[in-house]
């Protein structure tokens, strides 16, 4: 299933189905391919909305965890969405965590999977020689529980990205960015409801790092998922689904109840 980008002044974006906002950030790697199960289950349900973030197009004062915030930011206020419901993987959760501690009105609920804002493990401590595939193999793999899950596609967009020398000088301010900016302190101002769905096998932020969100964010849930890594809406897309699903049916089930 391919979607049409749509372009709205800046901003590109896909937007599928009609219902209330679901924004999906992905992470420092990501794509529009990490998405594409979660896309077809619920634009059935919700107008699902996948801003294409410039992780790697904006100047190197803002390649930042702020810098997106912002951009996340002008995109939601540009298209005028309402009552969104926010879901980031890995950086993208990060983004979205700081985006609803900055502008709470509009958000209302949260999903983090694999987020950093606490902990994460990063490249590692050495980064790659340009042109070291098989590095860049190994380190796409260690994303999943199943090492099949790094496809040669998907190895040669990540090493497309890492050979060259301005985008691996943004992706070391962004990893740097988002190790700087834990938000440890401020998780307790979360007043949104928020479902934590988590890898068992997630090596870039473990287990106890959803266990820690679980703890800092008052009105949250947490589920682990079994044989997945750190990225549960690829790996395990229909277990992702369903938890998703749930949360968000007991969600309008509670509104609905209060109106």
């Amino acid at each position: 299933m391919s979607y049409e980008i749509k372009q709205d002044g800046k901003f590109k974006f896909i937007e599928e189905g009609n219902g209330e906002p679901l924004v999906l950030l992905h992470g420092l790697f990501g794509a529009l391919s990490n998405f594409k199960p979660l896309i077809e289950h619920f634009r059935q349900t919700h107008k699902v909305i996948v801003p294409m973030l410039p992780l790697l197009d904006l100047d190197l004062l803002h390649t930042s965890v702020g810098g997106l915030q912002k951009y996340v930011h002008k995109f939601v206020e540009h298209r005028g969405y309402k009552n969104i419901h926010v879901l980031g993987n890995s950086l993208g959760g990060h983004v979205a965590l700081v985006h609803i501690l900055k502008h709470p009105e509009n958000i209302k609920s949260l999903i983090l999977t694999g987020s950093s804002g606490l902990f994460e493990n990063g490249m590692g401590d050495s980064y790659p020689k340009r042109g070291d595939k098989e590095y860049i193999r190994k380190k796409t793999q260690l994303t999943f529980y199943d090492p099949a899950m790094a496809t040669d596609d998907l190895v040669n967009e990540v090493f497309e990205i890492t050979n060259n020398r301005l985008k691996v000088i943004k992706i070391i301010a962004l990893a740097k960015s988002a190790i700087r900016n834990n938000l440890g302190e401020e998780l307790n101002q979360v007043k949104q409801p928020v479902c934590l769905i988590w890898g068992n096998n997630d090596t870039i932020t473990p287990p106890f790092v959803g266990k820690e969100f679980n703890r800092l964010l008052p009105n949250s849930e947490l589920h682990f998922v079994d044989k997945c890594g750190h990225a549960p809406m690829m790996e395990v897309p229909e277990a992702f689904n369903k938890l998703l699903h749930n949360f968000l049916a007991k969600l309008n089930a509670t509104t609905a109840a209060t109106v």
